[in-house]
This record gives structure tokens, sequence and C-alpha cells, in this order.
């Protein structure tokens, strides 16, 4: 049985989080892609947001396994619920406790998407809204705690993932397609309310009165014949 300070572990824990944290930047981007509904006849809108979904679940595996391997790895105290309640952990509360917020916001996220056709449209909107956030925590999380994203290649994906995301986010904002302006209720980008789509009435002409009913032609009275003498 392999011993929990083996640093098989520790290992394991920094390879995890730092493609997770790359997933998390290809599942923000493809969200934005999603969001101002881009696709064409070789990839379509389908195609997307089905890799958007997929990847995402791929995502949340391998934070699984990142969270798991640093709280079996006894070299740190860290402890089971420092995972999910933040300023818990005696092993850098501060960073460990952004890491807890944002596992608390993709968990968020990813349970309402699983939830999507049981709550409202506009909840699930709402709470999407928070994977920025979620993004944005884990990105100092990881900055903060990592042993490579500090120095070399672990310094240069951080901000490629950084740079990724601000991007995506800036395309978000202001590059927003017409056709998707203000679709999206609860949300700051909406120009407008969502509602049904007004549909212009098409002028009915008028029908035809129907002709008049020719009335049955009645024979010609006849005269009243008179009686002569007998």
């Amino acid at each position: 049985m392999i011993a929990l300070t083996t640093p098989y572990l520790w290992y394991t824990t920094r390879a995890t989080g730092m493609v997770a944290l790359i997933l998390f930047t290809l599942v923000a981007s493809l969200g934005t892609l999603v969001a101002n509904r881009i696709g064409g006849t070789i990839v379509g809108r389908f195609e997307i947001n089905e890799l958007h979904r997929s990847l995402s679940m791929v995502a949340v595996t391998f934070l699984v396994i990142h969270i798991l391997t640093t709280v079996l790895d006894s070299y740190v105290a860290t402890g089971w619920i420092s995972a999910f309640v933040p300023m818990t952990s005696a092993y850098k509360r501060l960073a460990v406790g952004i890491g807890a917020v944002a596992f608390d916001l993709i968990l968020a996220v990813w349970i309402s998407s699983l939830l999507k056709l049981r709550i409202a449209n506009t909840t699930w909107r709402f709470i999407h809204w928070f994977s920025w956030m979620g993004f944005a925590t884990a990105l100092v999380h990881g900055y903060m705690t990592g042993t490579d994203s500090r120095s070399g290649f672990g310094l240069v994906v951080v901000a490629s993932c950084a740079a990724v995301v601000a991007c995506a986010a800036l395309w978000r904002f202001f590059g927003r397609p017409t056709r998707a302006a203000g679709r999206t209720a609860l949300s700051p980008l909406a120009t407008t309310k969502a509602g049904p789509r007004a549909t212009r009435a098409t002028p009915v002409p008028p029908r035809a009165a129907p002709p008049a009913s020719r009335p049955f032609p009645t024979s010609p009275a006849r005269p009243a014949k008179q009686r002569g003498p007998r």
C-alpha cells in the first residue's frame, strides 16, 4: 500500500492542478462561443455546446483528483473541511481558502448545469455567471499555492490561461453579435428584456359579401274567370 506521505501524491496534486486550470480555460473560452452563438456549417453551435459540456465534466474530474490527493497527502495538514469551507486549513490558510471559494463556485455552476431542465432558465443563467469568479479565484489560488506556477514553464502556462480568458471575457462583453445581444435574462449585457418576439400582423383583405339570393320566380296571377249567364 502506498504511504500517505509518498511524493507521488504531491506530484499528482501539482499535475492535476495544472491540467484542471488548462481545461477550465478551454471551458470558459468555449462557453463564450456558446453564449455569443458562434457556429457555422463545418462546426455548428450544437457541436461547440457539446464540447463545452464534455470538457467541463473532464475538468471537474481533474479538479476532484487534485483535491483528493491534496487532502490525502499527510505531509501538509489541510483536511477535508478546508476543501469546502474557506479559511479552515492550517497550511497556507489564505491561499487554500481562495481555492475552496473557487471549488464552491465551480461546483455550484456544474450542479446547476446538471439540473438545468429542473430549474428556471433565469436562475441557471444567474448561477452560470459565477464561472468567471470561479476561474479568477482558481487562478489566484494556483499562483499563490502552486509550486510551479511562479517560475519557468508553470508561470508561462498560468499567464497564458489568464490572457486567453481575459480576451474571451472582453470579446464576450464588447464583441457580442447583434443576434445574441438581448436574449440573456438577468444578464448585464442584455439591452432589452427577453420576451416573445413580436410578429408583424399581416392585413387580411375583407371578404367579399356573398351574392344576394335571387327570389324564386313566381308565376303571374291568373285573372279570375267571370261567370256568364247560364
